[in-house]
């Protein structure tokens, strides 16, 4: 019990005494207001999304200016089926780090080539190549933080809402919207 309340008074020193517990975070937008809104979310909170380019593979974006109203970070989920991956790019404005929770992934990370295990890191300074392939038998489950918002709406644009209808992307339709969010990510 104590650590939770340690980590409940820091979150409360570091973000405000506002804060939203559960899993509406849409009504809790804070677009236009000043001040970014403390979170405690459980594993299945946050605003979940399907892949257009990928369907059947779902992420969530747990904090972001829409999600807690942050200027400076955001924070997505991810749970990759065998055999898929996250194609190979990179964020000219942001640093990236990922965190495996479970899983085998082979991560492509600049010139390097190196598998990551349940547990393992990933940072990515901004400028460098990085990609992610779940190379295990079960599946991938991963948080990446982003220094900075902006490639949180090129996800938007590339996916649904869970449960709504997904209609896959043309390889021209994904080159379109690449090209319009190429100042958060460059993919090769």
């Amino acid at each position: 019990m104590r650590p939770a309340i340690t980590m409940l008074g820091i979150t409360t020193l570091l973000f405000g005494a506002h804060g939203i517990v559960g899993n509406d975070l849409s009504s809790h937008s804070t677009e236009g207001k000043a001040r970014a809104t403390a979170l405690i979310l459980a594993s299945q909170d946050g605003e979940r999304r399907e892949f257009r380019t990928r369907p059947g593979t779902f992420f969530t974006v747990k904090v972001d200016p829409q999600n807690g109203g942050s200027e400076h970070i955001v924070v997505i989920w991810e749970d990759m089926a065998p055999g898929d991956g996250i194609p190979t790019h990179l964020h000219p404005e942001a640093d990236e780090l990922i965190l495996i929770h479970e899983g085998t992934s082979k991560v492509t990370l600049g010139d390097k080539i190196q598998e990551a295990h349940a547990g393992a890191m990933v940072f990515i300074p901004k400028n460098t190549w990085i990609g992610v392939e779940n190379v295990g038998s079960g599946h991938l489950i991963s948080t990446g933080v982003l220094s900075a918002p902006g490639y949180e709406d090129y996800l938007r644009a590339i996916s649904v809402p869970a449960g709504q209808p997904v209609v896959p992307l043309s390889m021209a339709e994904l080159d379109e919207l690449r090209k319009k969010h190429a100042s958060h990510a460059i993919y090769q």
